[in-house]
């Protein structure tokens, strides 16, 4: 499909341009967000006659967009999530909590205006674009931590406590030749040690003594059974 475009469209053409392109991606984008015209005899005769309207309603809203552009570029955005030790979110930072951090905070977009990638997933500093106009785009720093003191340390350019995963080691794979040295395990754990192995040989011992004690009294019964 043919259409004439309204504005600037990022990989398109400028404003008055005729352009062929998907029919789905006309119908679903471009003709109802008003951002083109089907390329009509009637809509191109139309165009030339609003040309200069349109231009100018074009440049008002690109010098707003650029005022709000002084105000919103490199704006730190701090978005508090819960996060475990390896700095992994529970749960992630999409499109709509970016948009709905910014209204918080006096800005007026829209979800299709913030151009992220893929979910945050992780704490730290991520750099996020928000188109204002179609010429017209401010870089935002998204801060995902887990408290403001967090938030601030990082726009400082300091490092947060995170601990790697191969130092998170669980309990049970904990074993004394891991933590400690050859030779090295604590005295305290040697003395237990030993003092169970004591235990243990005096309890054979006397088992074995109370064994012998027990044949001997056999021994005496059946004797004295024979006599």
């Amino acid at each position: 499909m043919e259409v004439i475009l309204l504005e600037r469209i990022e990989k398109l053409g400028q404003m008055g341009d005729v352009v062929k392109v998907k029919d789905g991606f006309a119908r679903n984008f471009l003709l109802p967000q008003k951002k083109a015209l089907r390329a009509s005899e009637d809509n191109l005769a139309y165009f030339e006659k609003e040309k200069v309207t349109l231009e100018a309603n074009n440049l008002k809203q690109k010098q707003e967009a650029e005022v709000i552009l002084t105000k919103l570029d490199d704006f730190n955005l701090i978005i508090i999530r819960q996060a475990g030790e390896t700095g992994q979110l529970y749960g992630s930072v999409n499109t709509n909590d970016v948009k709905t951090s910014l209204n918080e905070n006096g800005f007026v977009v829209e979800k299709n205006q913030i151009k992220l990638d893929k979910p945050i997933k992780e704490l730290g500093i991520h750099k996020v674009s928000v188109k204002l106009h179609p010429e017209v785009q401010a870089i935002i720093s998204v801060i995902v931590s887990r408290t403001e003191s967090e938030a601030e340390t990082l726009i400082k350019g300091d490092e947060i406590k995170i601990e790697s995963e191969e130092n998170l080691i669980s309990e049970d794979t904990i074993n004394l030749e891991e933590v400690f040295e050859e030779g090295a395990v604590p005295e305290d754990i040697n003395e237990e040690s030993a003092e169970i192995t004591e235990d243990n040989d005096n309890q054979i011992s006397e088992d074995l003594s109370n064994e012998n004690n027990s044949d001997t009294d056999e021994s005496e019964k059946k004797d004295d059974a024979d006599s």
